[in-house]
């Protein structure tokens, strides 16, 4: 069953309860009027009521048929019940009555009008409802007239309503998901627009500028001065490329983590937050911060990077685990998916990707890089960088 019948069918089942619960009320305040029933039939009517009132109360429970069959039976019970005193009803009890077949019977109406099934449940409740009533009024020389329009005109309303609730809610829920959808479309085009726009005033700040003095030669800039420009755009670059983003504070001056040292625990949130935009979500687990020296750092984040765009491009999946852990001279990462996973001895040599892009940068750094996986069990890739 998909979402928007489950709505569907939750709507309608708390409608019938709350009109259900509320017409049972109805009627037992009309029966506790005194001399309305003789005390034993008025006992036997508390009874019923409230396992009529349960019932309807059970109404959004998954199964509801079960109670709609007990809401009939008890109804009608309820109904053929003024039958025993063999005499004319009082208007509190003709009043009951009705109330009883119009409300508390008829609020099954809502649930009986989404299937071919329950349609013809519907059909038999409103006969057994109409001749029961009809049955008891004339047995008892009760007028017959009214209680019976009233009920009649209840259950067309009632099951006019719940056809109308059946068919317009999936219509605007359907719409409001297709309202959704457009916004979040609407709404991500603006965002690559705004990283774009930003990535082209960025690079106009920093590596054009520089390339711009280069191309001239450096005319009336210092050696040491294009140096430590040049020096700024490399750290710019390299702290984009691990997914921090640029904090401009004006023309051509980016705010930038220094390079020295780094906390390991929040340049993850930056690699993490990288790739949610991009559709894969990263869970993170283990040692929460952990102090590296900046070149390891970012050979150590340039591959794990490298390891969960693997899991973006080929896994199947959008969902990755990454488990960091440590120890007195080593810090491990240890990336793992569920997905379609491969045979590692296929792997061609030509390929240099993980060998390159993983293993040649940790070992550059006195690290390590393992893979493991096969065929349909998902992959784990095990790094290791000395502190």
């Amino acid at each position: 069953m998909s979402r928007i019948q489950k709505e569907r069918d939750r709507l309608l089942s708390v409608t019938a309860r709350n009109i259900g619960l509320t017409a049972s009320a109805t009627a037992l305040l009309c029966l506790s009027i005194p001399g309305t029933l003789p005390l034993p039939l008025y006992l036997a009517s508390i009874v019923l009521l409230a396992g009529l009132a349960w019932a309807q109360f059970q109404l959004t429970s998954p199964s509801p048929i079960v109670w709609i069959v007990t809401i009939l039976i008890a109804g009608n019970a309820l109904i053929a019940l003024h039958l025993l005193p063999q005499s004319a009803l009082d208007p509190a009890a003709l009043s009951a009555v009705g109330m009883i077949a119009a409300g508390s019977i008829a609020t099954v109406s809502f649930l009986c009008v989404t299937s071919t099934r329950r349609i013809v449940l519907l059909a038999a409740g409103f006969v057994l409802t109409l001749g029961t009533l009809t049955a008891t009024l004339l047995l008892t020389g009760s007028r017959i007239g009214e209680p019976t329009v009233f009920a009649v005109a209840c259950w067309v309303a009632m099951i006019a309503a719940g056809i109308w609730l059946a068919r317009t809610v999936p219509r605007t829920l359907k719409r409001i998901s297709t309202m959704s959808r457009a916004y979040r479309v609407e709404r991500q085009a603006s965002e690559t627009e705004a990283r774009r726009r930003q990535g082209a005033r960025l690079l106009h700040d920093t590596v054009l500028a520089t390339l711009t003095l280069l191309a001239h030669s450096g005319v009336g800039v210092s050696v040491g001065a294009l140096r430590e420009q040049a020096a700024e755009d490399a750290a710019l670059l390299r702290q984009l490329r691990l997914g921090f983003t640029p904090d401009p504070t004006s023309s051509g001056d980016y705010k930038l983590k220094p390079v020295e040292e780094s906390t390991l625990g929040n340049t993850l949130e930056s690699v993490k937050q990288r790739f949610r935009r991009m559709g894969l979500e990263v869970n993170w687990h283990g040692t929460g911060q952990v102090l590296l020296p900046s070149d390891i750092l970012d050979s150590f984040l340039l591959a794990l990077a490298e390891c969960l765009e693997n899991v973006r491009r080929h896994s199947g999946v959008a969902e990755a685990h990454v488990t960091i852990t440590d120890d007195e001279t080593t810090v491990r990462a240890m990336v793992t998916d569920a997905g379609k996973g491969f045979d590692v001895s296929t792997i061609e040599e030509g390929r240099l990707g993980f060998t390159e892009s993983i293993v040649a940068r940790l070992r550059d750094v006195g690290g390590n890089a393992r893979l493991f996986s096969s065929p349909g069990s998902g992959t784990t890739v095990v790094l290791e960088v000395p502190k």
